[in-house]
């Protein structure tokens, strides 16, 4: 059976959008592999459908974030800092409330912005197909890539030119005949795209399929890149013919290794490396297989302790250059202290000040209590905790230290940049009376500091556990935790459970349930 039903909106579009599904009396005389096989082309349809309507969701919401309350004094974005952009007349912090809303990365959610404004500016026969479920979503995504920068007109004569064959076409073959017919149309087109790209290029760290590897990955012109190639086939093949008995490609990526961190003769400074090792004690010492983290990157506990051997960590101490601190963690991952093994070894020695005769004084004796603290065994007196709170604005250095450990990379939603890149910046503003105490404290990088700082609407709530709840302008909120902290009561076996009520007695009351005030 079909239905139709009208759609209009910002994509400048009004078709009839034709929504289908398949009765019994539809697929009576269909053989059972028919069925399916048509049921996934109506998958495919209704697929194609969403797409549309949710480019013109994007577009009405970006309608209604214009780019005027955006600063344009002091803190201000910086010309060509970031590629990422909408269109001019749209707020630069809308990215941002659009990843939130759709729960997706920055970098995703400029890539669904900036199809929704091509589709809508120079596709108009695409959107209708697609609206219509007439092309798919994958076909109409290569169009809306290959023409983003083409000027309208030159766009809208290579749709109508493709538009009619598109789904016949496999993707990679419309992707060539787009680029084809432009080039034949506009071949400064070609120029304008490659220049886009020269303003978008970077360099990027990508985890690997196998634990405790990493891609590095470089965009550039494609005779750079083969000539960069080249060079390391050649290098390598100097190490094979000298009898390294690696495969090929492992002696490339280990050629690229060495000329990236000692190059030779280049004239150039010597470089310090910053490298956070984050690994649980059992796992460098052999009795656990617990994964740990360099720079944000997980890693096996082999590779932990082969690493630490490399750096001069043998024994658990700081590295040359370098600092180690413990992390003391509680039974949902939440961190309740950082301390140097200095430290440590100071606070086993002291013991507890206000009972210096109640038992031993090893810090293997130290337990944690129901609240979060360490304590001695022997008493209730807190020996070790948070660093206590300052009345100065920036941070201290015990501050900075609980803080990085905690939160390891920026706590805006589906943000992953790395605690290096980072700001530690008030949750409540400290004008506005925020204390510089830990529990008001977070990692931002430097983009989603300045949504914080500049963007209205924002509304920005830390708990005492580290818990970040981001809520957007348009009312979705975002929950955060610091990298390895549960849910309170995710654990599966409670090491304490309580028991339960009595045979009987009534059902516990639901604090949903509870009268004001709650």
């Amino acid at each position: 059976m079909t239905t139709t039903a009208p759609f209009s909106g910002p994509l400048g579009a009004v078709v009839d959008v034709f929504f289908t599904g398949e009765s019994h009396r539809d697929l009576a005389g269909l053989s059972s592999d028919e069925r399916v096989a048509a049921r996934l082309q109506g998958v495919q349809r209704r697929r194609a459908m969403e797409a549309a309507e949710e480019a013109e969701l994007i577009l009405e919401l970006a309608g209604r974030r214009p780019a005027t309350p955006d600063p344009d004094g002091p803190g201000a974005r910086r010309p060509g800092w970031a590629s990422e952009s909408g269109g001019a007349e749209i707020s630069e912090f809308f990215l941002a409330e659009l990843s939130a809303v759709l729960n997706l990365g920055r970098g995703t959610a400029a890539v669904r912005l900036r199809r929704a404004l091509t589709w809508s500016q120079k596709l108009p026969g695409t959107v209708t197909a697609l609206a219509a479920g007439e092309l798919d979503e994958r076909r109409a995504h290569v169009l809306a890539d290959v023409l983003e920068h083409t000027p309208a007109q030159i766009a809208g004569q290579v749709e109508d030119a493709l538009l009619g064959e598109a789904a016949g076409l496999s993707v990679a073959r419309l992707e060539r005949r787009a680029t084809e017919e432009l080039l034949r149309l506009d071949a400064a087109a070609a120029e304008e795209r490659r220049a886009e790209a020269e303003k978008t290029a970077d360099v990027r760290v990508h985890p690997s399929p196998t634990d405790g590897r990493s891609m590095l990955a470089a965009d550039l012109p494609t005779d750079e890149a083969v000539e960069c190639h080249d060079l390391l086939d050649q290098l390598a093949r100097m190490l094979k013919a000298d009898g390294d008995p690696r495969p090929i490609g492992a002696l490339r990526a280990h050629v690229l290794s060495l000329l990236i961190r000692r190059p030779a003769d280049s004239g150039l400074p010597a470089v310090a490396v910053n490298l956070t090792v984050i690994a649980e004690l059992a796992a460098l010492a052999g009795a656990s297989s617990a994964p740990g983290e360099v720079n944000g990157l997980s890693i096996t506990a082999t590779h932990l302790r082969e690493l630490l051997a490399r750096v001069g960590a043998l024994g658990l101490t700081a590295p040359d250059g370098g600092t180690l601190t413990y992390a003391l963690t509680g039974p949902d991952g939440q961190l309740l202290a950082t301390v140097t093994p200095a430290e440590l070894a100071r606070l086993a020695r002291r013991g507890c000040p206000q009972h210096p005769d109640s038992g031993s004084t090893g810090a293997a004796e130290w337990t944690v209590d129901t609240a979060g603290r360490d304590v001695s065994e022997a008493c209730d007196c807190v020996v070790l905790g948070p660093p206590p709170v300052t009345a100065a604005y920036r941070p201290t250095d015990r501050q900075r230290a609980f803080v990085t450990t905690r939160d390891r990379r920026c706590r805006f939603p589906n943000c992953g940049q790395r605690v290096g890149w980072t700001d530690l910046d008030h949750v409540t503003a400290h004008a506005c009376g925020g204390a510089t105490d830990c529990a008001n404290l977070c990692c931002l990088c430097r983009s989603h500091h300045r949504l914080k700082t500049f963007a209205p609407g924002w509304q920005y709530r830390m708990d005492r556990d580290g818990a970040l709840h981001v809520t957007t302008p348009s009312g979705v909120t975002r929950i955060t935790r610091p990298p390895g902290q549960r849910s309170p009561g995710s654990r599966s076996h409670p090491p304490n459970p309580e028991p339960g009520p009595p045979p009987g007695a009534p059902p516990p009351l639901d604090p949903l349930d509870e009268p004001p005030p709650f």
